[in-house]
């Protein structure tokens, strides 16, 4: 028997459900769904959705059977209103023996309205076509063992790709972190067609589409899907040109999930998400070779731009990504986001035709990492703030600069932090900075791209496997873990681990180079 609980469909437990059995071409479906049906009227983080339908679908026949269940027992009708249903489907296998003897079952969610977005309820992007849900099931069971075998070849390819790229434990991370990273997103469109695929800060505050949460998964879809990459920027870059955003910084989010109607975070970060913004689109740009998406947004761009060569190089006490952290002055790995950033826009400005802006914004990030190295020089290592001697602090935005072949920093830098860094990991990886043991394990990842040997890059990786296998704390995948004893301090299930995939992203850009080298 297979059994799912409506429960799936609520919020809370007493919530009101109705279930259904319906046939529809061959094909036994079970469906539930709340009873109320308040469809985008539930907002937050720990809450659950309790609008759309819930189905189960299997090919009809004598040996399958479905029925709903309730707390009582089995119903006797095949429409039931209650709560805490179970929704049953039962197989009589026979005498199964030695054969190869299996049944497929489909189950599948419509939650009708996917996000609000800017006051418009705006569907999951699979109903761009006519079909309704029922009528999608037996082209699904008829497409089941050919997405089987391409998922299976999928699953080969990427795990050998990361093995590849970052060794046997850094491969496993990328498998666990692969499904999570995605499914805390919503795809649809907006009203004018552009894609948007939106993330939930889940288990922090339940903001949607948050811009320094869109940063650290980007690898992820920069190597496999760079049009959803776009998605992920797309709603940012409307809020601006539409006019809703009028601040010359770009916004931290769209709202609180699923509510896609404007910033709600109480503070801006505004070095943070302007270079973040700036610093993906240079991504996007380079990975698909081609300056368009920078040219649609060229105006906004160049404001961002702006801002940061005012305000970037020695930021103000504000929130940068790790805002857990709290407020920092004059922050060292901040302002290096800020100096890639303005070194991203002026490679972008080269790309599209403009050698006087691109000379001007290339030798402006130039002159501030010169100055940065001096500033923020700490002996052997560089440190947390300008002017906080004695302190140190991960710098995994240099990554970008690494990436983007930009070229704004000596090589030495990275060398002389990676050194320092692998002196200061505890059992279970490398503290974020000097001020607290916890970490944050995608920017660890990112840290360890800076690293030029392999076996360097793997030292850093062995303690966050120790953590993913370890931990004693059972919770989806957590990115915000405690390096002393491998505890999970907040967090969890978060798209951000996307970012493990950025050493797979560095192999995948160096191949692209090598490929144009040779084709020229």
């Amino acid at each position: 028997s297979l059994i799912a609980s409506t429960d799936l469909t609520v919020n809370t437990p007493a919530q009101e459900v109705r279930a259904e059995q319906i046939s529809i071409q061959q094909m036994l479906l079970l469906k539930a769904g709340t009873t109320s049906q308040s469809i985008l009227r539930r907002k937050g983080d720990d809450v659950r959705i309790d609008w759309g339908y819930l189905y189960i679908g299997v090919p009809g026949g004598a040996d399958v059977s479905q029925q709903i269940i309730t707390p009582d027992g089995p119903a006797r009708s095949t429409s039931v209103t209650g709560t805490s249903l179970a929704l049953e489907t039962t197989w009589k296998l026979h005498q199964v023996g030695n054969q190869n003897n299996h049944r497929v079952a489909v189950l599948a969610y419509d939650d009708i309205a996917s996000v609000q977005y800017f006051g418009d309820n705006r569907p999951a992007y699979w109903k761009s076509s006519a079909a309704t849900m029922e009528q999608r099931f037996p082209r699904w069971m008829a497409a089941y063992f050919g997405l089987r075998n391409a998922s299976n070849d999928f699953d080969e390819e990427l795990y050998t790709h990361a093995r590849e790229s970052g060794g046997e434990q850094y491969a496993k991370l990328c498998v666990m972190a692969y499904r999570q990273a995605i499914a805390a997103h919503k795809l649809t469109t907006s009203p004018e067609g552009e894609l948007l695929f939106l993330s939930k800060e889940n288990f922090s505050n339940g903001s949607i589409n948050t811009v320094d949460v869109t940063y650290p998964s980007a690898p992820l879809f920069l190597i496999y899907n760079s049009k959803l990459m776009e998605g992920m920027l797309n709603g940012i870059f409307y809020y601006s040109e539409s006019g809703k955003w009028t601040k010359p910084i770009a916004a931290h989010d769209l709202g609180t999930y699923p509510l896609a109607n404007g910033q709600t975070y109480p503070e801006d970060m505004p070095v943070e998400e302007s270079g973040n913004m700036i610093i993906l689109t240079a991504a996007i740009v380079k990975d698909q070779q081609s300056g368009d998406y920078a040219r649609k947004h060229w105006k906004t761009l160049t404001t961002w731009a702006e801002y940061l060569s005012k305000e970037g190089f020695d930021p103000a006490n504000q929130l940068c990504t790790d805002d857990f952290a709290g407020h920092l002055a004059r922050n060292a790995n901040l302002s290096v986001k800020a100096i890639v950033a303005l070194g991203a826009y002026g490679q972008m400005a080269g790309v599209l035709g403009d050698t006087v802006t691109s000379k001007q914004y290339l030798t402006l990030a130039r002159d501030m990492a010169k100055r940065w190295m001096t500033m923020a020089a700490d002996g052997d290592h560089y440190s947390l703030t300008f002017d906080k001697k004695g302190t140190w602090s991960q710098k995994y935005n240099l990554v970008w600069d690494k990436l983007l072949k930009l070229d704004l920093f000596p090589k030495e830098v990275y060398q002389t932090e990676v050194s320092y860094y692998l002196n200061k990991q505890n059992a279970f990886g490398l503290p974020l900075d000097s001020r607290r043991t916890y970490t944050k394990s995608d920017w660890i990842i990112w840290t360890a791209t800076l690293a030029d040997r392999q076996e360097d890059f793997e030292a850093f990786i062995k303690p966050i496997y120790k953590f993913a296998t370890e931990t004693p704390t059972r919770v989806p995948l957590c990115d915000w873990h405690e390096t002393t004893d491998g505890k999970q301090v907040g967090f969890q299930a978060r798209s951000v681990v996307g970012g493990y995939f950025i050493k797979m992203l560095e192999k995948k850009w160096l191949q692209m180079e090598e490929q144009a080298r040779e084709s020229h």
